[in-house]
This record gives structure tokens, C-alpha cells and sequence, in this order.
């Protein structure tokens, strides 16, 4: 093993706030109905870190999977109505058994349902991160789960491993810990390939490594492709990202204790500010600018963006919304929070900052969008 490969298996030992993620399949053994055992033996797992004095969050799929079982449906639905009545049935029974099972350890729990607007909308991402703050002082174990009964495809992560990356960057955890029903991310699919092998350690950001992450199961939304993207996400705020089996005995423990299971997947880059990892993880966005070579340029300089640079205006924003700055070519340079709605953008297309006033009639700031609300792609 490489010293860059201990680095990362070390990461997970020195650890002192992790996230956890538990998929459907695990949580549900396979869509039978809630695995009170196997999630007993997580729990007990987490209990153990806790002793340790480390900080721990579980994201938690299964509301679906869960309500499915209950009324007795065979395949998952593809209508929202019918997931948010799954999710409003099965969420009851996923939260009481959390519950009894880490009141044996004499730890309380915190059921936080979330949508995406919750971490996309600023007020409620710094509403959500005071919430989980001061739950995780108190020594609460906060089980997140999205919001399926109300969340529309609109405003849906998608699936439980964006959600659990998102989580990381919101807290700055030190890892995150996403168990699935395979024991990692494979170099090829090994239900058809015998001589698929396992990637132990890897970058994040790999781009190889999306080529040969496969797609979800019956119960869940995601994949491995949903589990390399969550940790390029991690990665954005320094968090390593462990995949590994969930039905393996001490999973948990056995990583923090720095066992070589699973795909370990290392950031590269160094953890952003609080506010550019906020908006680093946000997926919707509202409109975009396309900017000439000299403003791409001006913006990987980590400078603000000015109107004199824009050279088009697409989409329906308002001042403090998120858009998207891409180059010539269509390519994604950076996202950032706007000064100016659309229509007032249009119209500053070009123009030196010095003429704002003269073209609105009112200034509310020199720039497009300021360097400290932007964040290079």
C-alpha cells in the first residue's frame, strides 16, 4: 500500500464526525420488511463510536421500501402520489425501531425529514445546520431521511447518497460511510463479470471511476453511480467516502479502525470555506450566463464576475438565485449566487459596472456576482 493509500484508510481512524448512509435493500433485507436484526447491529455499531466520543449522523433510506411491505406492494412505484404514501407508511415504523433500539445504549435519536430546498434555499441550510449542530452537542444521533411524503421531483436529491454527501458538507464531517448490498465499487459489474475486481482505494473525482459504476435496484433510487457522484460531493468539503457492505459483521467499526474493506475514495483538494462548499452541493439552479474567455479566465482567478463579461442571459432569476456561468462552448465554469434578476442582467450585458446606474436607474452592487457567493466548477 502506497503512503497516499494509508492517508486515506487513516483519514477514516482519526475520524471524529461521521456521517452514515444505509440503502433500502440493507434496511429492508431485500424488500421483505424492515431487518430490525441487521439495523439492531448497526445501531450497536454506532453506539460503540459514540462511546468513543465521535459524532455520529445516520442517513437513512427505507420509508419507501418500508411502506411498500406494509401495503403489500411488489414493485416500487413510479408515481410521486403513490412514493409519498409509501414514505408516510413506512417512516413511522423505520423512526420506532431507531428508537428502541438505540434507547438499549441510552442514546436519543432525532428524526429530520429533509427536501432539497431545505439545503438549497440559504436561510433554511443555515436553519438545518444550527438544528443538526446543536442535536449533535447534545449527543443526539440525528436519522435523516428526504422528505418523500412531500418533496415533488422538482425539488427531490434524487437519492439517499446525494443526500448523505450533502449532510457531510453541511456538518464538515470527516467522512462519510455509505452502506450498500455490494461489497464496493468494482472495476466491473460482478454479477455477470467472475473476474470483476474489487477497487479498494481510488480519488473521488476519478472520472474512470463513473465508467464502470453501475445503476440501482428494485427498492432504491441509487447505484454505484449515485455512490462515486455522492463522494465527488464529500470530496468538495474534505470528507473520504467509504462504500462497503453493510451485511458484513462490524462494518462500521471496522473501518474507523482503519481495516481495508470496501472502496475507500480520497479527496484531492483541500476543504472549502463554510459558504463555498454551500454552494458547491447545490443542484438546482435557475438560470445561467455565458461568459467571454476573458471573464472564464478572470473567474478561475478567483475574482468576481462583472456584467462586462457576460456576453447571453438565460432563464427566469431573481437577485440572491442560483445560476450557472458557462464558457462559449456550453461547458460549466462556476455557479454562484446573483446580483441581478434576469431581466436587469439582460439589459447589463457587456457594460462596465461604472454604467449600472445609468442603465437601471439603481446599483446594488458592482458585480454580477461576487467572488465570496461564487465557486469554481
Amino acid at each position: 500500500m502506497s503512503d497516499e493509500q494509508g492517508l486515506g484508510r487513516e483519514a477514516l481512524v482519526q475520524a471524529r464526525r461521521v456521517v452514515i448512509k444505509i440503502g433500502s435493500a440493507l434496511l429492508t433485507n431485500d424488500g421483505r420488511g424492515l431487518d430490525e436484526a441487521a439495523i439492531g447491529g448497526w445501531v450497536d455499531q454506532v453506539a460503540a463510536l459514540h462511546r468513543r466520543g465521535i459524532d455520529v449522523v445516520l442517513v437513512s433510506s427505507g420509508a419507501v421500501a418500508a411502506g411498500m411491505v406494509r401495503l403489500g406492494w411488489q414493485v416500487r412505484p413510479s408515481a410521486v402520489h403513490e412514493l409519498q404514501a409509501a414514505a408516510a407508511v413506512g417512516q413511522n415504523g423505520l423512526t420506532q425501531c431507531y428508537e428502541q433500539h438505540f434507547s438499549r445504549h441510552g442514546l436519543v435519536t432525532a428524526q429530520v425529514l429533509l427536501t432539497h430546498d431545505d439545503l438549497s434555499n440559504r436561510k433554511r441550510y443555515l436553519n438545518a445546520l444550527s438544528a443538526l449542530r446543536t442535536l449533535v452537542d447534545l449527543r443526539v444521533v440525528p436519522v435523516i431521511n428526504e422528505n418523500d411524503t412531500v418533496v415533488t421531483d422538482e425539488i427531490r436529491f434524487g437519492d439517499n447518497d446525494t443526500l448523505g454527501a450533502l449532510v457531510a458538507n453541511l456538518l464538515e464531517a470527516d467522512a462519510l460511510i455509505i452502506l450498500t448490498d455490494q461489497e464496493g465499487l468494482f472495476d466491473a459489474d460482478p454479477r455477470h463479470d467472475p473476474n470483476a475486481r474489487l477497487i479498494s482505494e481510488g480519488d473521488a473525482d476519478d472520472p474512470a471511476l463513473a465508467a464502470v459504476a453501475g445503476g440501482g435496484g428494485a427498492l432504491g433510487r441509487g447505484g454505484m453511480s449515485t455512490k462515486v457522484r455522492a463522494a465527488t460531493l464529500a470530496a468538495r468539503s474534505g470528507a473520504v467516502t467509504a462504500i462497503a457492505s453493510g451485511r458484513q459483521a462490524n462494518v462500521i467499526t471496522r473501518l474507523v479502525d482503519g481495516e481495508t474493506l470496501g472502496t475507500l475514495l480520497r479527496p484531492k483538494q483541500a476543504p472549502m470555506a463554510a459558504r463555498k462548499r454551500w454552494l458547491a452541493g447545490q443542484l438546482q439552479v435557475r438560470g445561467r450566463l455565458t461568459l467571454d474567455a476573458g471573464a472564464v479566465n478572470v473567474l478561475r482567478g478567483q475574482a468576481s464576475l462583472l456584467p462586462v463579461g457576460v456576453t447571453a442571459v438565460s432563464g427566469s432569476f431573481v437577485r440572491g438565485d442560483m445560476v450557472v456561468c458557462v464558457d462559449e462552448r456550453g461547458e460549466p465554469v462556476a455557479k454562484g449566487l446573483v446580483n441581478y434578476g434576469a431581466d436587469d442582467a439582460r439589459q447589463l450585458l457587456g457594460q462596465p459596472s461604472h454604467q449600472i446606474e445609468a442603465i437601471l436607474g439603481y446599483v446594488e452592487a458592482p458585480e454580477l456576482i461576487h467572488r465570496d457567493n461564487l465557486v469554481v466548477l
